[in-house]
This record gives C-alpha cells, structure tokens and sequence, in this order.
C-alpha cells in the first residue's frame, strides 16, 4: 500500500511534467487531489486540472505557503524568476523542496532560497502520470538535513515508479537516459508500427501490438534481470528472419543513431539552465 503524506504539496508549473506528477500522486494514492495546488501563469491552462478536483491558482507564492513539499517544475529560462517571487515564503523548517528543472543545480537553488532549505534533485519521465517512471533522485552530500529530505521524496517516488540514487553529477545524463529517453522508445514504437502497417496490419492492430510487445521487452529485463542480448539470442536462430531483420536495421545504423540521440540530448540538457554573468559595470 503506497504510503500517504501528511502535508498539502505545491507543484510549481502546471504544464506536462507537473501535472503528470500531480496525477501520479493521486493514482498512487499518495495524497487527494484537493491536496495538490497547482500553479501557472496561464490560469486558462489550469482548466482541466480543476475539473480533476486539483486546487489551482496563479499565484506561487499562496501555493507556497500552504504546502509542506514543494516541486519545481517551471522551464529552467522561468526558475530564477520563481525562485525569487517564493524565497521569502519557503521556509528551511518545514518545507521540502523538489526541483526537475534540468540543469539547476541544489547549489544554485540554495543560493535564491536559503542554505536552511532541503533540496532533492529529481529526474522523472511524463510516465508518473501512471505511475510507471523512471525517477533518478539526488542530493547534496553535505546537508544536514538531506537525509531525511531524500527519504521522503523516494518514498513519494518509490509510489510512482522505479527510482535511482545517483551522484548529483549524474542528473544531466539521467534527463537525457530517463526524461527525453520516454520519446525516444515512443518513436521507437511508432516506427515498429508503421513497419506492421506495410505488412499488413490495419493502424490500430499494428500499433497495439507494438506497444505491446516493447511492453513485453521491458519487462523481461526489468522483471527478469536479464541482459538485453541474451533475450535477443533466444529469439535468434541461425538464418532466421529475426537475425535478417536485426542486422539490416544495424546496417542502417539503428544502435548509434539511438546512442548519439542521447548523447546530444545530455550535451543540450547541460546548457538549459545557465546562469546570466553579470554585465559590465557602467561606463565599462
């Protein structure tokens, strides 16, 4: 039984990321909707989340301040400015922040909110919204109070998904493998069922199957444990179609086009939040 928090939660940026978090939260049974605020500044956007029963609003700093977990989860070009409006409202003894900004670092949070303030790192996919995300989570290691802070987010998490500790170092390259790695093996499916559509099937028969059978794939590793290439070789024999249909895809660079889509996503996800350096003095 997923366990339930004892505190309203303020999600900060009511788009993809934010609700799919929102929905998780309440799917897994972790907190009612009524106790999810959500923000935008677009309060036409938060129509369909109040509908769900969500508490909605405009205003950050009013979500703040009746929350005990607060999740970031603005573009990393809208965080500084966030970050700003709310820091008089967030307080170290009884706030939790959250941030999946790609790219900002607890350090250049604590230097808007605080050093007083825990802060976890967390790297979701839109997946949560189902409860089936990847979810790395991260801290610094020298809080006081990080331990405590990291418990309870991977325990919120843990409802959610799959998590994984990983180095703060780490967290760019978990938004490249995990965040935008969601569309890669989406596109991976579609293209599996456009292929089923040339040979035969009608759209909606060759994208379930599809679908689920990359289901089925996932599974015999995350289930199983097992290597990717000794499942492969099961269904491999010698001068079968499946050995012909791997190796042509190969020959098409099918492995590497897939390795270096992620590595230019971790290469652009490292420069998404940076910091402005600040301009000459006048008269410079």
């Amino acid at each position: 039984m997923a366990p339930s928090l004892n505190t309203h939660v303020a999600v900060l940026g009511g788009g993809n990321i934010g609700a799919a978090i929102a929905r998780g939260l309440v799917a897994g049974g972790i907190a009612p909707a009524p106790g999810i605020t959500l923000t935008r500044r677009n309060a036409g956007g938060l129509s369909a989340l109040r509908a769900e029963g969500f508490d909605v609003t405009t205003d950050n700093v009013r979500a703040v301040r009746g929350a005990g977990l607060i999740v970031l989860a603005v573009t990393p070009q809208q965080l500084n400015s966030l970050l700003a409006e709310i820091r008089e409202s967030v307080d170290g003894a009884r706030h939790t922040v959250v941030s999946v900004v790609s790219g900002a670092t607890i350090a250049e949070i604590r230097k808007h909110l605080g050093a007083g303030v825990p802060v976890v790192r967390a790297m979701p996919n839109t997946a949560i919204a189902i409860r089936q995300s990847m979810t790395c989570l991260a801290t610094d290691r020298d809080a006081r109070e990080a331990p405590e802070a990291l418990s309870l987010v991977k325990t919120v998490f843990d409802a959610l998904g799959r998590t994984l500790v990983v180095d703060e170092t780490l967290m760019i390259p978990a938004t490249a493998l995990c965040a935008c790695g969601i569309a890669f093996f989406l596109r991976a499916i579609r293209a599996a069922s456009q292929g089923g559509i040339e040979i035969g099937f009608h759209a909606g028969d060759a994208l379930l199957m599809a679908a689920q059978t990359a289901l089925g794939a996932a599974s015999l590793l995350v289930e199983g444990g097992n290597h990717p290439e000794g499942e492969v070789d099961r269904v491999t024999t010698p001068q079968g179609c499946t050995i012909t249909g791997l190796n042509q895809m190969e020959h098409h660079g099918f492995s590497s086009a897939l390795i270096r889509g992620i590595v230019t996503s971790a290469e652009k996800a490292a420069v998404l939040y940076a910091p402005k350096a600040a301009g000459p003095e006048p008269g410079n």
